[in-house]
């Protein structure tokens, strides 16, 4: 009867480039494109959000409408905690990759900074 088993290398060459792209160059790349595209989507949304407002405080300076600025205040709230948990949830899933969540986690971060 034959022995199926696969053997392992005793060492692995931490520096070989297949070990390094693999386990740094891959989860950071991804991470990056995943940083930037969020950045950019937040950006956007900001910027949706600043020109609804300048229409709605013009709306309000010519008097066409009426602003309650509680309930203005308590509409914005929820939505600034669902951008806190969507970036929370983005760090948590990037930081999934088995031992190279540091590297996905440190791409995001760098790919947010990009402007």
């Amino acid at each position: 009867m034959k022995n199926n088993l696969i053997e392992l290398p005793t060492t692995t060459d931490f520096f070989s480039s297949d070990y390094l792209i693999n386990n740094i160059g891959t989860p950071f790349i991804i991470g990056l494109a995943v940083g930037y595209f969020a950045k950019k989507i937040l950006l956007l949304s900001l910027l949706l959000l600043g020109a609804s407002m300048v229409v709605l405080f013009a709306s309000e300076h010519f008097e066409i409408t009426h602003i309650n600025y509680d309930k203005l205040a308590q509409t914005i709230e929820p939505a600034t905690q669902s951008i806190t948990q969507f970036k929370e949830f983005l760090i948590t899933h990037l930081s999934n990759f088995p031992s190279k969540g540091i590297s996905a986690t440190t791409g995001f971060l760098v790919g947010f900074k990009l402007s």
